[in-house]
């Protein structure tokens, strides 16, 4: 739930900040926290004692969580843009 709210204070804020100096400056900080998301996330999951043990089902499981949402937005994005973008290329946009 912490997570959602940060989002959309994010969202708010960003909505209202509309300078180029400003935007470089977020996509810096966005690159920065990512690489110290997945540094900590490697962190936490090397210090596992049993780490080797649960790699093959940890493996398999983030597969399956990494395919299925994959496809499926690729088949939503595919159709929406057939839907609503095909008329678009008649009027030259």
């Amino acid at each position: 739930m912490d997570i959602i709210i940060v989002m959309c204070i994010g969202i708010i804020i960003g909505n209202f900040i509309k300078f180029k100096q400003t935007k470089i400056i977020n996509e810096k900080i966005q690159l920065i926290s990512t690489i110290a998301l997945i540094f900590a996330m490697g962190v936490n999951i090397g210090s596992k004692e049993n780490f080797v043990d649960e790699l093959a089902s940890l493996g398999i499981t983030s597969f399956i969580f990494f395919i299925i949402p994959t496809i499926l937005s690729i088949f939503v994005v595919y159709f929406l843009t057939k839907r609503f973008m095909d008329g678009q290329k008649e009027k030259g946009e």
